[in-house]
């Protein structure tokens, strides 16, 4: 083949291999054979390889993943990515309409679209060129992940038309994908994924776009950067068709609504019908369409005021508690778990939920063998809502909680200002391996191969008594292990090996020092950037630092002045691990809120919004929330039912809100 030939068909490959992807991965409507793809996709590649000059940026090879990246950069957005307010209930959707037609009269109609469970992100084109994909970060300034949204089959590398535009919209996983993807994490004993929202960002957000490639995600797109005037476009609902011509995919199952009642419709209508649909979502946006209606309503500074997000109430169920399961935490915390009768909740089967603490099994009563009404609180996390009295047995008996640690058979506690009970024995063997499992994992030193089974097996054959043995381990010892073959132990000794490099605020997270979380660990870090300058502090310079209260300075310096600890330390550090900050110092922009360099506090139960939601929100604005009040908190949020905190911020004479009023300010 002359090097014309190659040319020709280089071209006449890429092009036909983008129309299939776009059959397949867009339309749902394969043309061809995956074989005769496949076969195709490999000619490609290696007449690429052998003329390289010939390899377009837009060319369906570029989808399997490039290089690794070192680190995102940051981008700042031409225009706000602007979140969406949330609304729960018919009453707040009414009240939405009504500011609406106060701003805008009764001539307007709405567009509805189903809300995706995903990462929102950006995508630009110059001349019909993919050019850089990033993600919504603060609204303001996102990350560049232009290599791994390449890999998403969905995202057209070229679009149909040579214009430069921005599209935005939703990257998520798929169910399929999401399932089979956290089959296999099972098979490598790794953590799984919570839900597919998790996922899609987690995978988006990894350095090797190999990975990203290999997770199978899809886009929504759901509008262009600017209102689409500059492409002769009048309607939201314009530029959703707009987008599809472009070979963008947008949801099909939109709707225009004349009325609240045809808003209404579609939503009851989508609460059923969620659970059939391939992909997750959350809720449902409703928008006004016209784009001089909506630019006359305006914004606020960080929500438009002409569309709103309804979100889904947390699915309910009923089913039996069949066991009420113990485990023992990393800190001695005993934890109570009720074992379920397998259901359905929220698209996912759900056998456990945890019960919290002592307190909570009390309060609400539960007994094993008892019907409970269970949901998903914020679609996540499995938790008992209430008993279902009219239906216990005669012979049901009230739940007392051990008196002994489950592990060890060690007396359990429960410290002053506490409500769960504590096994206090430092050589629990629970207590050790939950520590040793939580040093190897992800966000901690990310020693990948040493799942909760290799834990166990290490410290019940004491080839580690500590985080420290890990880095004795040798191939001789690790083969002799149950399922460690030698290509196993390679990459664990590998991984090991790797995690020495870590920067210092993975190995303080990995060290399990009470309150202090990933979070922590890196403001520490960056702070000292080293541990012995950390180990040096006292509670008075910790708590200067304005993330850093009283009880976690309190905890960081009676955890280096424990004996034990100090000769860990220095054993991790004779086997070479890192103690020295290597990361970027965080850019503290000042953001313009309410909540921006407060200390708050969320107590009793929210009614509107989960409590992880409301941090989320909070703290994106220059908040900092805590779990305990003292003389530093500015303002505490209360909920229904709040106890002690909300006495001893009244006592203190700290502000107090209710969640109305929170929820007022987020919308400012």
């Amino acid at each position: 083949m002359t090097e014309q030939q190659a040319k020709a068909r280089i071209e006449e490959l890429q092009r036909v291999l983008t129309q299939y992807g776009h059959e397949y991965y867009d339309l749902d409507m394969p043309t061809v054979p995956d074989g005769v793809y496949d076969q195709l996709m490999q000619e490609l590649i290696q007449l690429e390889e052998q003329y390289p000059s010939y390899r377009q940026p837009d060319s369906p090879t570029q989808r399997v993943g490039g290089a690794i990246i070192s680190a995102f950069e940051k981008v700042a957005h031409d225009h706000p990515m602007l979140s969406l307010g949330d609304t729960f209930s018919q009453e707040d959707l009414r009240a939405f309409d009504e500011r609406v037609r106060q701003g805008i009269g009764e001539n307007f109609r709405y567009v509805c679209e189903l809300k995706i469970d995903g990462l929102a992100i950006s995508l630009k084109y110059e001349n019909g060129v993919f050019v850089q994909g990033a993600t919504r970060g603060n609204g303001t300034i996102g990350e560049n992940i232009t290599e791994n949204l390449k890999t998403v089959r969905s995202v057209p590398l070229r679009l149909t038309k040579p214009l430069t535009l921005e599209a935005r919209g939703e990257c998520y996983m798929p169910k399929r994908s999401f399932n089979k993807l956290n089959k296999e994490r099972a098979e490598r004993e790794e953590n799984l994924f919570a839900n597919p929202r998790n996922a899609a960002a987690g995978s988006l957000r990894q350095l090797d776009p190999k990975i990203a490639a290999s997770r199978n995600l899809s886009t929504f797109m759901y509008a262009l950067g600017t209102n689409g005037e500059e492409f002769g476009l009048e309607r939201h609902s314009e530029a959703l068709d707009f987008l599809q011509e472009l070979g963008f995919r947008s949801n099909d199952e939109r709707r225009i609504c004349h009325n609240l009642d045809e808003v209404f419709a579609y939503i009851d209508e989508w609460t059923e019908k969620r659970p059939t649909l391939p992909y997750e979502i959350d809720g449902i946006v409703i928008k006004v369409d016209d784009y001089h209606q909506q630019q006359e309503l305006g914004n606020t500074v960080k929500v438009p005021r002409w569309s709103i997000a309804y979100k889904f109430p947390a699915e309910e169920v009923v089913t039996t508690v069949l066991d009420i399961d113990l485990t023992v935490g990393r800190t001695g915390v005993v934890t109570p778990t009720a074992v379920l009768e397998p259901v359905l909740v929220a698209g996912t089967t759900v056998q456990r939920a945890s019960l919290h603490n002592e307190d909570i099994i009390r309060e609400k009563d539960i007994r094993i063998g008892d019907k409970v009404i269970i949901r998903k609180a914020g679609d996540i996390i499995p938790e008992v809502k209430q008993v279902l009295f009219d239906q216990r047995s005669e012979e049901s008996v009230a739940y007392e909680m051990p008196t002994h640690c489950p592990a060890c058979d060690s007396e359990l506690v429960r410290l002053e200002e506490e409500v769960a009970l504590r096994c206090v024995n430092p050589q629990c063997f629970a207590q050790i391996a939950e520590g040793l499992a939580h040093f190897v994992s992800r966000n901690a030193m990310n020693i990948e191969g040493c799942g909760e089974k290799v834990v166990a097996q290490l410290l019940r054959e004491g080839l580690v008594k500590d985080v420290s043995g890990l880095y004795d381990l040798n191939m001789e010892e690790l083969i002799q292990l149950e399922r460690m073959g030698e290509k196993s132990a390679t990459k664990l000794l590998q991984a090991i090996e790797a995690s020495k490099e870590n920067s210092l605020e993975r190995l303080l997270f990995g060290l399990g020092i009470r309150h202090v979380g990933s979070k922590a660990g890196k403001i520490l870090a960056e702070h000292f950037e080293t541990m012995d300058a950390l180990m040096a502090a006292t509670e008075e310079e910790l708590t200067r630092i304005f993330e850093i209260g009283e009880k976690m300075a309190d905890s960081v310096v009676t955890y280096f002045a424990n004996e034990d600890v100090q000769l860990l330390l220095g054993r991790l550090r004779e086997a070479g691990v890192n103690m020295t900050y290597t990361g970027k110092k965080i850019d503290r922009t000042d953001i313009d809120s309410n909540f921006n360099g407060k200390t708050i506090v969320l107590t009793g139960k929210l009614e509107r919004l989960t409590r992880q939601d409301a941090k989320a929100k909070i703290e994106a604005l220059g908040g900092n929330v805590t779990g305990s009040v003292s003389k530093k908190t500015d303002l505490v949020i209360a909920g229904a039912e709040a106890g002690s905190k909300l006495s001893k911020a009244e006592q203190l004479g700290i502000e107090v809100w209710d969640e109305t009023r929170l929820i007022e300010e987020l919308s400012e």
